[in-house]
């Protein structure tokens, strides 16, 4: 696997609004772009640390991913995503290395990004994503 640096860590919380100012007030970092991702029951606001994007995710629905993680473990880190060339054959790779994938192939993430995640039962906790530019 190409694993060229981490993508972004996406951080669930209940209110985005309240969790941007926080960002921009308190840590002193400016949210450059938010977003929908209606597939995914998500909203989405992203910071610039270096190389490295924060992703702030609010569910849109109460039956959506990180309504649910927010049910069981409440706010905080949801995932950690990698930033690869190649998501297919990464995918791949890491399938016959018994690694159990929630996505057999790439979908269309926010800013664009095709995406693929891997089940934290296999990871060692640690819902991972896999991201890669078009």
């Amino acid at each position: 696997m190409n694993i060229s640096h981490i993508e972004h860590i996406g951080i669930a919380v209940k209110n985005i609004d309240e969790a941007i100012k926080y960002y921009q007030n308190v840590l002193g970092l400016k949210c450059y772009a938010t977003e929908e991702v209606a597939d995914q029951k998500v909203k989405t606001a992203f910071f610039m640390v270096g190389q490295t994007k924060i992703e702030l995710l609010e569910s849109t629905s109460p039956e959506g991913p990180v309504a649910k993680f927010i049910e069981k473990k409440g706010e905080g880190i949801h995932h950690l995503a990698f930033a690869v060339t190649g998501l297919q054959n990464s995918l791949d790779e890491v399938k016959s290395k018994n690694i159990m994938l929630i996505d057999e192939k790439g979908r269309k993430g926010a800013e664009g990004l095709n995406i693929a995640f891997l089940h934290p039962k296999s990871t060692f906790g640690v819902l991972t994503e896999l991201c890669e530019k078009p």
